[in-house]
């Protein structure tokens, strides 16, 4: 079965950097498109980047410039580069391909 493992998070002070991994299991990862999504309290949850199959990556709005998503295909596995984290970054910060989820895992921004 799919399995989809989110790890990396953590407290981190503003302008801080944190990178989160994704171990994917259960299905052809290579040719899969991949996302990380995130949601605050209160709040709906959200694109934060996505990286197809083939390489290919859009980032939402509020992160281009700061947070990278790449891929290791023969590690089965995705990540995000998160740079000058800001306050408004705290989240769970989920891991997706198609209709799978993760656990997600906290990231905490804050002095």
């Amino acid at each position: 079965q799919v399995q989809l493992v989110e790890s990396g998070g953590g407290l981190v002070q503003p302008g801080g950097s944190l990178r989160l991994s994704c171990a994917a299991s259960g299905f052809i990862f290579s040719i899969n498109d991949m996302g990380w999504y995130r949601q605050a309290p209160g709040k709906r949850r959200e694109l934060v980047a996505l990286i197809t199959g083939g390489g290919n990556t859009a980032y939402g709005d509020s992160v281009k410039g700061r947070f990278t998503i790449s891929r290791d295909n023969a590690e089965n596995t995705v990540y995000l580069q998160m740079n000058s984290l800001k306050p408004e970054d705290t989240a769970v910060y989920y891991c997706n391909t198609r209709v799978f989820w993760g656990q997600g895992t906290q990231v905490t921004v804050s002095s």
